[in-house]
């Protein structure tokens, strides 16, 4: 009896979590194919409307280094119900605002919502399933943390096209609601707290660190690599970073613990993960420039070319969790790396002429490739850790995951504008006569298809990472993995 009424308190558990993550990772993509549409709304420049993205990873980016901390000093009840009335808060200020401020201001708490529940989330599984189970719980999770990003741009185009903007925000409110009164009846706490104390100083090199790191990078897609804020802000995040990499190192009760670079297999997962992450997010930003730049798509139907992929990522994740489970890491990399190989393999080329079905299929191959790595990665990291590193290594995921999408995004905006601006001058020189319009189209189509071959580079790069993994499945550590015991406390 007590055995069945663990896993049901697992499981419901399990289910209020996934819900929070899912409505968190849906809230951070929705509006990236509304940006335009604000411009229009709030009367802002291109750079001004940017900081809806970059404020929101700014603040989870340094958000995330301290949830090691975090969820030391409190509850999974105190952290998760929190991180939801942040969410809630946030979206409630976004629906009601009256200008832009206000809604960068919404935006900006939502991300103190959303940076927490993910490593929360991570560092639960891993006190609450034994070693030889996770791949298949994580594969769960990917069902949440894939699938609520990749439809958001369709909802996000759909609501933009034929509602009004506020609908973004009012639309996911009540969701939230039913979350937090679940969490208030259903929650229960997992591992214990101590009374751990704040590095004030390593709050601070962090915060400026990684928030000058993630600001410079995001800027430099915009304002150009030569751009004094840009190399200040990068040289400054880089200086303080190493300061507190190296304060992590030396501490004895370190905010962020950085030995786990120790395990081999964390450090090689960490390294395919940076990869992987930056060819994620630099699609899902360069794909929508071809179709609505190059190809007069609309913000609608650029959304709605991701969705089957999506659809197809979030049922296969599940599986390729059970896969990883029973085979292990590497297989399923070099499988997932191979799709992805062939699906940027298929854009390089990019015509005006080449057809919607063509780029949706090329989108599903490319996230069937996906499913295989995106949570099998997560899982065979924070698997090689000891459980009480769990809650760092989760952390230092997440915080890479970041870095890896700011920068990866930005050195694809960085090609597509050099390889379109130089592609441009070279075809009105030799064609005087066509139209500014045309020209801006067949700039915007080759400037994405240069972009593509840098991915394809990166793709063949994590494949030679893929092969050093070792060849093992995922083993019974019953002697590692204690009992876990619920504490029913209501804080």
């Amino acid at each position: 009896m007590e055995k069945e009424i663990t896993k049901r308190s697992k499981n419901i558990l399990m289910v209020v979590l996934i819900a929070g993550c899912f409505l968190s990772t849906l809230n951070q993509t929705l509006l990236n194919v509304a940006m335009s549409g604000f411009m229009d709304i709030f009367e802002v420049s291109a750079a001004t409307v940017q900081w809806l993205s970059t404020g929101f990873m700014l603040v989870n980016g340094v958000l995330v280094p301290i949830t090691a901390f975090l969820m030391k000093r409190f509850t999974t009840r105190q952290l998760f119900i929190s991180s939801m009335f942040f969410l809630l808060f946030g979206s409630v200020l976004c629906a009601c605002s009256i200008n832009f401020g206000m809604l960068l201001t919404g935006r900006m708490i939502q991300a103190i919502g959303a940076g927490i529940i993910i490593p929360l989330l991570m560092t639960v599984v891993l006190y609450l399933y034994p070693i030889e189970k996770r791949g298949s719980v994580m594969g769960t999770i990917g069902f949440a943390m894939i699938f609520a990003p990749a439809i958001a741009p369709t909802l996000s185009g759909f609501i933009m096209e034929f509602s009004s903007w506020r609908w973004l925000f009012i639309g996911i409110t009540p969701f939230i609601l039913i979350v937090i009164i679940l969490a208030f009846k259903y929650l229960m706490n997992v591992a214990e707290t101590s009374k751990a104390k704040l590095d004030i100083l390593s709050v601070i090199l962090s915060t400026f660190g990684f928030g000058s790191i993630l600001f410079g990078f995001s800027s430099a897609g915009s304002k150009g690599w030569d751009d004094p804020v840009v190399i200040t802000t990068i040289i400054t995040g880089l200086i303080v970073t190493t300061l507190f990499c190296s304060r992590q190192l030396t501490s004895k009760d370190p905010l962020l613990n950085l030995s786990i670079f120790k395990y081999k297999i964390f450090t090689l997962t960490s390294l395919i993960n940076v990869l992987i992450t930056m060819i994620m997010y630099a699609d899902l930003i360069l794909l929508p420039i071809y179709l609505q730049d190059g190809r007069s798509f609309t913000a609608f139907e650029a959304g709605l070319l991701l969705l089957p992929g999506a659809i197809i990522n979030a049922f296969l994740s599940p599986v390729t969790g059970r896969m990883y489970d029973k085979y292990g890491a590497k297989p399923l990399f070099i499988t997932g790396l191979v799709f992805i190989i062939i699906a940027m393999w298929g854009v390089i080329d990019l015509s005006a002429s080449t057809t919607y079905f063509y780029l949706l299929l090329r989108t599903c191959i490319l996230r069937i490739g996906l499913s295989f790595i995106t949570m099998p990665i997560n899982t065979a990291g924070l698997n090689a850790l000891p459980r009480e590193l769990g809650s760092h290594g989760s952390a230092v995921n997440n915080t890479i995951r970041q870095l890896a999408g700011a920068i990866g995004t930005a050195v694809v905006i960085t090609i597509y504008t050099i390889q379109s601006t130089s592609y441009a001058q070279e075809l009105s020189l030799e064609n005087g006569h066509i139209s500014a319009v045309q020209l801006a189209k067949l700039a915007s189509i080759f400037g994405s298809s240069s972009a593509y071959i840098f991915m394809l580079v990166l793709s063949f790069a994590a494949l030679i990472l893929a092969c050093f993994m070792p060849t093992q499945k995922a083993k019974n550590h019953k002697n590692t993995t204690k009992k876990n015991v619920f504490k029913q406390s209501p804080n």
